[in-house]
């Protein structure tokens, strides 16, 4: 098959883009990325001069290059990872948010209908259903829970999939969408919360944590999801929604505190900030579903998931500190500049 998987060079569709190399070698893979701040072409170092892989630097609100790409590739399958994904970002400028999750969606559905494409997988996120309360255990996200949105970040994510849920229904486009909890894993860009830790901890910098530190997660080892992900496009029900959980409920502070004691640092460098406006409590998924109808659970547990992801930065510190200084966004230019 060949698949268009956009998004591809950031965290999550650059570790499916790995995941299905290896899982389906024969299948031929196109990843489109706009190489914006949380884009990382060197991530995909390894994949970059294989055959039946091809990259595209192109922008999913750019429609005429979209509808371009379309018409030379004849996809089978678009994974849709391609998102503007940072919450605090979303509360300093909502406008790109609307345009790249939104419009950028809307840009590739239509290229779906006009050229046939046979499924068209939207990933999104558990944050469209908004927060549970943490006196409430008991409670989780089903795909039948209400849209309750707290940020413009998971606002424009509930709106893409409804768009794409519609196109479904409207345009009989063979849609499917996932909704998934918080990943964490290798690549993972390190202005967020676990990479962040990490990375702070080894400098010896303060450890900013948002109010009391007692927020919930549900945190999902990101191969996880991939195999995830991957059940769903090639045997998932078109126009189905599938939650996607890792049964791995973790407080914030509880996680930096484990860090720490991985890398040997004191608690004294942790330092609580204001917290965030809107801010969310608890998440927690019921994936019965997906297990049900797919098979899928998740197989890594947090204590094993968190020490590799620990190992994995430590073993690959050029990876982030290029990031951190700025110097990946060169990468590109290094790789494809004289060509």
């Amino acid at each position: 098959m060949n698949l268009l998987v956009t998004g591809g060079a950031g965290f999550i569709g650059s570790n499916f883009i790995f995941y299905e190399r290896e899982q389906h070698p024969e299948d031929r893979i196109v990843c489109l990325d706009a190489l914006t701040y949380a884009g990382n072409l060197s991530t995909l170092a390894s994949v970059l001069d294989q055959p039946g892989f091809r990259f595209v630097k192109t922008d999913i609100r750019d429609r005429a290059a979209v509808f371009s790409l379309f018409e030379e590739e004849k996809f089978d399958i678009v994974v849709n990872f391609a998102a503007e994904s940072h919450v605090d970002r979303s509360i300093e400028n909502p406008g790109i948010f609307l345009e790249t999750n939104i419009l950028g969606t809307a840009n590739l559905m239509d290229a779906c209908r006009k050229y046939g494409v046979g499924r068209f997988h939207q990933v999104s996120t558990d944050e469209v259903y908004g927060d549970l309360p943490l006196d409430r255990p008991d409670l989780f996200f089903t795909e039948e829970t209400p849209i309750h949105t707290s940020s413009p970040y998971s606002s424009s994510k509930a709106a893409a999939d409804l768009l794409a849920l519609a196109y479904y229904r409207t345009f009989d486009l063979p849609v499917s969408v996932s909704r998934c909890s918080n990943n964490y894993g290798p690549y993972q860009f390190p202005e967020k919360l676990i990479p962040l830790m990490i990375a702070n901890s080894l400098a010896d910098k303060s450890l900013p944590v948002y109010g009391t530190g007692e927020n919930v997660r549900d945190w999902l080892y990101v191969e996880d999801h991939c195999k995830a992900i991957d059940l769903i496009m090639r045997e998932g029900r078109v126009g189905e929604v599938y939650n996607i959980g890792g049964h791995n409920e973790m407080a914030n502070i509880d996680i930096v505190k484990i860090i720490l004691k991985e890398l040997g640092k004191p608690e004294s460098l942790i330092t609580f900030v204001t917290d965030r406006k809107g801010h969310d409590m608890r998440y927690a998924i019921d994936p019965a579903k997906i297990h049900r109808e797919l098979g899928w659970l998740p197989e890594t547990m947090f204590a094993d998931g968190i020490r590799k992801t620990i190992r994995w930065y430590l073993d690959n510190q050029e990876w982030w500190k290029t990031i951190v200084s700025g110097e990946y966004q060169q990468y590109y230019e290094k790789m494809y500049g004289n060509r």
